[in-house]
């Protein structure tokens, strides 16, 4: 990807894609080709001020598909007596920007990427949305190259200790949708989220607070709006929980930060 020294798109990645790809070629057995995974760590910003050289998106649109076609088709055989809605809600839990940023975070794939100078000076290589479909794009990477038996291992190699650990979340899947459901089950009223943010609008904070028939049950700070309500939505669950002695799980807390 040819970077000339003064040129506005000269920022490297801090380290060699060939780390990665060695890593990826040992976890999947495939032949992964180098070139189409450098793509896949080339955030459009980068591209842009290159010239407009080839980005990730296409990949990222691909390994969306991809992730998704495994993840379900693990979860319908692993879960053979949950609804289609439970299913449903594993899967969202699994398959999440949060989630996948921190999947992308455990592969250092910040290190690898290609940003423009914008994305880099406000943090890029750590922003959930970039790790997250940076993340897609490696699989789908992986998948053009080296077939679905490749991309399978890629997946369940980085996520099947989240899908095992989901399975044990119980009303913590979606605690806003739990939430909506012990509030519609004794009803309790509507559920208004009230949201605050503060911080530059590269680096925003979230304060979401939560009313139950205008009353508040509980508060979130998140980096994401949606982080922020989930929080909120916990602290409320918990309290109705406790009041109505549903015999719901009453296991701790997740993080969910």
């Amino acid at each position: 990807m040819g970077r000339g020294s003064n040129g506005p798109a000269a920022l490297t990645p801090k380290r060699p894609v060939a780390e990665l790809h060695q890593h990826l070629t040992e976890v999947t057995g495939g032949d992964i080709d180098e070139a189409l995974l450098g793509r896949a760590l080339t955030h459009r910003s980068y591209a842009y001020e290159a010239g407009g050289l080839p980005h990730n998106e296409r990949l990222e649109f691909l390994g969306d598909s991809v992730l998704g076609l495994v993840v379900t088709d693990t979860l319908y055989e692993t879960h053979p007596d949950l609804t289609e809605g439970q299913l449903a809600k594993l899967r969202a839990a699994v398959v999440n920007m949060r989630a996948l940023a921190a999947v992308g975070r455990t592969l250092g794939l910040g290190d690898y990427l290609l940003l423009g100078r914008g994305e880099e000076a406000t943090g890029g290589r750590d922003k959930d949305s970039i790790l997250a479909d940076t993340v897609e794009a490696v699989i789908g990477a992986t998948y053009s190259s080296a077939g679905l038996l490749a991309a399978d291992a890629l997946v369940h190699h980085l996520l099947d200790p989240l899908m095992a650990k989901s399975a044990t979340l119980g009303a913590g899947l979606d605690w806003k949708t739990s939430l909506q459901e012990i509030c519609a089950l004794h009803s309790a009223g509507p559920v208004e989220y009230v949201i605050e943010e503060d911080g530059p609008e590269h680096s925003k904070t979230f304060s979401a607070r939560v009313l139950v028939d205008g009353v508040e049950h509980g508060a979130g700070v998140g980096r994401t709006k949606k982080d922020a309500e989930q929080k909120a939505a916990a602290q409320a669950w918990q309290a109705l929980q406790e009041r109505h002695g549903d015999g719901l799980s009453t296991a701790p807390l997740p993080d969910i930060s």
